[in-house]
């Protein structure tokens, strides 16, 4: 019995490393790579730092040929699925649309992107021209082997969907709305403001860090209607309002004239659990 599981689990371990069984005919082109922290700046030419921000893991990557058209196949582990999901919607193309490969996916005629629990996956492939419809299938065969989940973070789902911009909300992984003290957390941009959700490890933390802010954006009004929480006018932020529910700090900033930021607060609050 130990030796079946053993087989399963070194089977589950080989089909999140990349093959070129995804594009069937294709045959592999050189050495398998793998990277690391500490060897990724090597593979990325110096664009490493973006993965790094993601919580990136590690890296293990393959070259295909199928016929004339060469691909470039890499799936990257990051510290979480929402970690991943933030480096796939950190490299989106805002002006296409998003497919259901995964919990997501982009094609474009030269590269397909996808995020499936933990893994970021990339295709690229060469020489230019339209190989739109060769690397959408071959994402799709590919996300049926790997492990996680299909669905985006629920987070997503709390932000209102009226006047939201195109490629939002999305993670921000680092100083959310440039304030040190959110490190971070969801970013939506809406025609009439922006909204944001940063979730601490404990409500404990959370009040911690919701403290601050207040402290930040002195002087405040408390809100009314049983939600803790304030509005203020920011110099830099705008109308803003920021409040605290459980582990979580919710807000809204630089909202427009003729909305209200503690009626949008409320309903953005309503959505949260």
């Amino acid at each position: 019995m130990r030796f079946l599981y053993g087989l399963l689990f070194a089977a589950v371990l080989l089909g999140q490393k990349p093959d070129c069984s995804i594009v069937p005919g294709s045959s592999q082109q050189g050495e398998a790579r793998e990277f690391d922290t500490d060897t990724l700046y090597e593979y990325m030419n110096g664009n490493s730092e973006g993965y790094f921000l993601y919580g990136f893991r590690k890296m293990h990557g393959v070259t295909c040929r199928a016929g004339a058209v060469k691909l470039i196949v890499d799936l990257s582990e990051f510290a979480s699925p929402e970690h991943a999901y933030g480096m796939f919607t950190g490299n989106l193309d805002p002006r296409l649309p998003v497919e259901k490969i995964g919990a997501g996916g982009q094609v474009t005629p030269r590269k397909v992107i996808f995020v499936k629990g933990h893994y970021f996956a990339e295709i690229a492939a060469e020489p230019e021209g339209d190989h739109t419809q060769l690397l959408r299938q071959a994402a799709l065969n590919w996300a049926g082997k790997l492990s996680g989940s299909t669905e985006p973070p629920a987070a997503l789902s709390w932000f209102p969907k009226e006047g939201l911009q195109p490629g939002f909300p999305r993670l921000v992984p680092q100083s959310v709305l440039g304030l040190r003290m959110l490190r971070r957390g969801y970013l939506a941009q809406y025609d009439y403001g922006r909204a944001v959700i940063i979730t601490e490890d404990t409500p404990e933390a959370a009040r911690g860090v919701y403290e601050k802010l207040k402290e930040r954006f002195s002087p405040n009004e408390p809100l009314r209607g049983g939600l803790e929480g304030f509005t203020a006018q920011d110099r830099f932020l705008g109308r803003l309002c920021f409040f605290l529910k459980g582990p979580r700090i919710g807000g809204w900033t630089s909202v427009t004239e003729g909305r209200d930021p503690a009626a949008l607060a409320a309903a953005l609050a309503a959505k949260m659990p």
